[in-house]
């Protein structure tokens, strides 16, 4: 089986796009997707894909949510490699307080280059990094002390999700080994 993890963008932030975990979970199961695991009650999925899986998990994922459960979100879905290579990537020797980490994943990770402007700008206490995964956001003061974070989605074209360092490490967590 190959594992992987999926991002909902969106849900279950205020009243707003409201999806019970165990809904997601036997919606995904449906699909055929395998030992499917929630994180928080945010959207963060670990699963299986079987061998003979075919089409694309993301779009299928956002379909079904929107069909089967009326919540229109963006969902994005990268493998174990992928997670763990931009989890390396990590431009710090440790992070002191994992909730002021926002990690940005782009749905297309080629759009990074999009932050080419914001990474010139000097945005301190607060500090941009890009890899080739995922950007990293690191605001010392918290994230809603800075515009950083609102710049990075605007760039991307709200087109990906972020989580903060200790959820990342989470999923990272439920990945099997």
């Amino acid at each position: 089986m190959d594992e992987r993890i999926a991002l909902l963008r969106g849900i279950n932030v205020g009243k707003a796009k409201r999806v019970a975990m165990a809904d997601l979970k036997q919606l995904m199961a449906g699909l055929g997707f395998g030992d499917v695991r929630t994180l928080l009650n945010s959207g963060n999925v670990v699963f299986s894909v079987p061998p003979k899986h075919r089409g694309d998990p993301a779009k299928q994922i956002a379909e079904a949510v929107a069909s089967d459960l009326g919540v229109s979100c963006r969902v994005l879905v990268r493998t174990a490699a992928e997670w763990r290579a931009a989890m390396a990537a990590l431009p710090y020797e440790s992070v002191s307080e994992p909730s002021r980490l926002l990690v940005m994943f782009p749905c297309d990770p080629g759009s990074l280059r999009l932050l080419d402007a914001a990474r010139a700008e000097d945005w301190s206490p607060a500090e941009l990094h890009v890899g080739q995964h995922a950007a990293f956001v690191w605001c010392p003061d918290g994230l809603l002390s800075t515009p950083l974070g609102d710049v990075v989605m605007k760039a991307l074209r709200d087109e990906g999700t972020g989580r903060n360092w200790a959820t990342v490490g989470k999923l990272e967590a439920l990945l099997h080994r």
